[in-house]
Formats: C-alpha cells, sequence, structure tokens
C-alpha cells in the first residue's frame, strides 16, 4: 500500500536536464537496448528501444531554489535516467517506484533549510513506515530515497 506522494523530476528541471546537465554536461540520448533503466521523469523502468539519457541532477538544489533553502553542502549531484523527450510523466501506481521486495533504500530526512536530519536504511517493502516516522519529526520537510548500491536518488517525498 501506497500512503505518501512520490514525486518524479518535473516538467522544468527535466526540461533543462535535457539540454545541459545540473553538473554542466551535455545530454547525451541513446536507444535502451533492454531497458529497465529506472527513469526518474515518469518514475517506471525504460522498455526496450525508448530513447533515454543519463544526466546528473541535484534534486536538493533545484528543491532549495524553489524553497529559498540553503543546503550547502549537502547540495550533491548524481546520475539519474530520464526520457531523451518529454514524456506524460507518472501515471498512478499502486505501490512505490522501483520497489523490488529485499532491495535497499535509503531514506534521507531533510529540514525546511535543506540540512540533513536523519536517515534510515529500509529494507522493501517499508517505505511506509519510513516516510511515517520520518514525517514524525516536525523538523523534516522532505525526503529523498536513494538506492544504496549506487547511492542514486529515485524520488522524493514531501511532508503531506
Amino acid at each position: 500500500m501506497k500512503t505518501f506522494t512520490p514525486r518524479a523530476v518535473g516538467p522544468d528541471a527535466l526540461a533543462a536536464l535535457r539540454s545541459v546537465d545540473d553538473a554542466g554536461r551535455a545530454c547525451v540520448p541513446y536507444v535502451a537496448p533492454e531497458g529497465g533503466e529506472p527513469l526518474r521523469c515518469c518514475l517506471r523502468g525504460a522498455r526496450a528501444g525508448e530513447r533515454i539519457a543519463l544526466v546528473s541532477y541535484a534534486p536538493l538544489r533545484r528543491w532549495a531554489a524553489a524553497t529559498g533553502a540553503r543546503p550547502g553542502a549537502y547540495d550533491e549531484v548524481g546520475p539519474v535516467f530520464v526520457h531523451a523527450d518529454a514524456c506524460a510523466g507518472p501515471e498512478p501506481a499502486e505501490g512505490y517506484p522501483f520497489e523490488r521486495p529485499g532491495a535497499l533504500r535509503t531514506v534521507r530526512r531533510y529540514s525546511a533549510d535543506g540540512r540533513i536530519v536523519g536517515g534510515r536504511l529500509v529494507e522493501l517493502p517499508g517505505l511506509d513506515e519510513a516516510f511515517a516516522e520520518a514525517f514524525a519529526d516536525p523538523e523534516v520537510a522532505l525526503v529523498h530515497v536513494r538506492a544504496v548500491e549506487y547511492g542514486c536518488f529515485h524520488f522524493e517525498v514531501r511532508r503531506p
């Protein structure tokens, strides 16, 4: 069951990333040979033959620009897969994106000023409990879900 709302990379950020990514590199599209790449624009796996790109993304930086937060050194940049061209965005889903039973995720908690205020290692399923625990702390404004294996940003959940 999904209680909290996962947020994909937003359309404005995607438009920019499809030109120049958050590390200043040009977007280089390619065709997904087999599919399965976790797309952060629509929160599903890529299908074989889709045009995708691997770009550098700074999720906290973009959130901070919109909110006035100052994350300082917590402003991480990392790789994410996106469609190379505009897509329809996420479709309604039962569970959380990229949720494979037994997979490990890090749920990082951030305050309204963009500072890390904690985190938790989660074995999937288990995100609902981790989000409820995070937002029980009034200091937590949003959380990022990241893969343990590569540290990649998967999606964001904001305070309900």
